[in-house]
């Protein structure tokens, strides 16, 4: 196997340099596939469609057919570069400048990939000629995008071919400040809503011949604000409700809309399910909309649900590899946004484990060459202990 194969630096800048904006493919899973089918790995190349939204572009690549499947799962695409004038360096040229790699996706998460690949492909190399084991691979296109033509649909792909997993590591950028700050071994839930509130149009200078429904609209957003939900769990924090949007379709000051609109976004904790969220917020709604006699639909999205993978095996062997590695006891958490692990919680247990997560999505996203090696030798250390623990 060629060394360069085994290179989590080299992969990493071959990763940046394919400008894979969601949705495009920009390359990225080419060049995944092309390595990993050269080292011996079944490839599916699977294109997901949904009316309404773009194709996406994922791959599974499977080495072995043994069980346990250890997977291992990620995404290419990236979000836009902004400004392009106010990078530093270019923001697809994985230039390393005093020892720091820079580039769209080098966190977030092509970095990780290059990493958990590097990793695999060195632990094949010497335990992988008669495996008994199965290492996959799961990299979406459209983690960064809706979600829908994604990991989602590649998982039920699996499950109608037989392809199954039974233990995960995705590639999120986990730490904060350093490499071994923090494991992720959960994710709150997410569900988003929209609140129209409806009211009659009409001239400000004659209020009683309309309607207004902004202040009643006020009056229900401060009630879903203020009103807690829980005060946490020993696992999550508190649950939380932000109003992200308020809007009414009017731009002249002496009118009287006839509607106007909220969206809210909830973070909630293991207390909480879908359908209980959608039940406080419509009875919160009811009792604030009596008050003011207003007249209202509130509408939900969202998909993903809470989990929390209890510590075990999974999660032990990933902390006793980072704990050698980086002498730092790294915490137990669950906090953040989301990530594609909502969806594959429901297939196996799942953590997250990745680089620092500091330049995510800003202007000069980069990552420093040492920790690309650094977290390579902790997921080589994670198979090793994965594989001699069942």
């Amino acid at each position: 196997m060629p060394a360069s194969l085994r290179d989590p630096v080299a992969l990493t800048q071959a990763l940046v340099r394919c400008p894979s904006v969601t949705p495009e493919e920009g390359g990225a899973l080419t060049l995944l596939e092309n390595i990993l089918r050269a080292a011996g790995f079944s490839c599916h190349r699977l294109t997901m469609t949904e009316p309404g939204t773009p194709d996406v572009d994922n791959l599974y690549a499977r080495f072995g057919r043994g069980q346990p499947n250890l997977c291992f799962a990620g995404h290419t695409d990236v979000v836009p570069v902004g400004d392009e004038t106010a990078w530093t360096r270019p923001p697809f040229g994985a230039e390393i400048h005093d020892g720091v790699l820079y580039g769209r996706g080098s966190v977030d998460m092509k970095g990780a990939i290059a990493c958990f690949a590097a990793a695999a492909l060195r632990y094949i190399e010497k335990h992988g000629h008669k495996p008994d084991f199965s290492i996959s691979f799961l990299i979406t296109g459209d983690e960064e995008g809706p979600s829908i033509n994604g990991t989602m649909k590649v998982l039920d792909w699996m499950r109608d071919n037989g392809e199954r997993i039974d233990a995960c590591v995705v590639g999120e950028p986990s730490n904060p400040k350093a490499l071994g700050d923090e494991i992720k071994i959960g994710r709150r839930g997410s569900l988003s809503g929209e609140l129209i509130v409806h009211g009659k149009q009409g001239h400000s200078a004659y209020p009683h011949m309309a309607e207004n429904p902004i202040p009643k609209l006020a009056r229900l957003v401060d009630r879903l604000s203020s009103t807690m939900l829980d005060t946490g769990t020993p696992d999550f924090e508190p649950s939380s409700l932000q109003v992200t949007v308020i809007s009414a379709p009017n731009t002249a000051a002496n009118v009287i809309p006839r509607e106007a609109r909220a969206k809210f976004n909830i973070r909630y904790n293991d207390l909480w399910r879908r359908p209980k969220v959608e039940s406080w917020v419509r009875e919160q709604l009811k009792i604030a909309g009596k008050t003011v006699a207003a007249r209202y639909d509130v509408t939900f999205s969202g998909t993903g649900d809470v989990f929390l993978t209890k510590p075990g095996p999974l999660v032990e062997t990933m902390r006793r590899a980072v704990a050698d590695l980086t002498g730092r006891s790294p915490a137990l958490t669950t906090n953040g946004g989301t990530s594609d692990a909502r969806f594959i919680q429901a297939y196996c247990p799942v953590i997250e484990f990745g680089l620092v997560n500091e330049t995510i999505h800003a202007i000069d996203e980069r990552c420093p060459v040492s920790d690309l090696v650094k977290l390579t030798d902790i997921y080589e250390r994670f198979i090793e202990g994965y594989f001699g623990s069942v």
